[in-house]
């Protein structure tokens, strides 16, 4: 019986640890930051279009921004001296959406989302280049 015991809690253990390794994804409490197809970033931005507390981020420079964008984007500029400023002055427990040109740095800012303790962070893995790809609209 002790033994069954203790096979169990080991069994709940490893579990845990293979949960909480998940490529892409951290969860922590009820945090959650996560890596996005763009299909799942298209779904996400349907399903939230008229929710204010659902934010898309656009991390690349105006200048990219300028050429063309997600409707309803704000651009943070990932190389701006004061990009993490920038995210520690928002809300931290809205949900934000996050991309970038190819997915890098986008990458790189959910990672300063998590250190900086947001709740619910999601990347679009391909960036803007993997969106148009799919065809799905872009303001110009």
């Amino acid at each position: 019986m002790r033994k069954t015991k203790y096979i169990l809690a080991a069994i709940l253990v490893l579990f845990a640890l293979a949960v909480s390794v998940v490529p892409g994804c951290v969860q922590k409490d009820d945090r959650v930051l996560k890596r996005v197809s763009v299909d799942e970033a298209y779904r996400l931005i349907q399903e939230n279009r008229d929710n204010p507390e659902f934010i898309i981020i656009d991390v690349r420079t105006p200048q990219e921004y300028s050429q063309m964008h997600i409707d309803g984007a704000i651009n943070i500029d990932f190389y701006s001296p004061k990009f993490r400023d920038e995210l520690n002055g928002l809300d931290k427990s809205k949900t934000y959406l996050i991309y970038c040109r190819t997915g890098h740095r986008s990458g790189e800012a959910l990672k300063i989302m998590d250190e900086l303790g947001f709740e619910h962070v999601y990347e679009m893995e391909g960036g803007i280049m993997q969106w148009m790809a799919k065809g799905y609209p872009v303001i110009k």
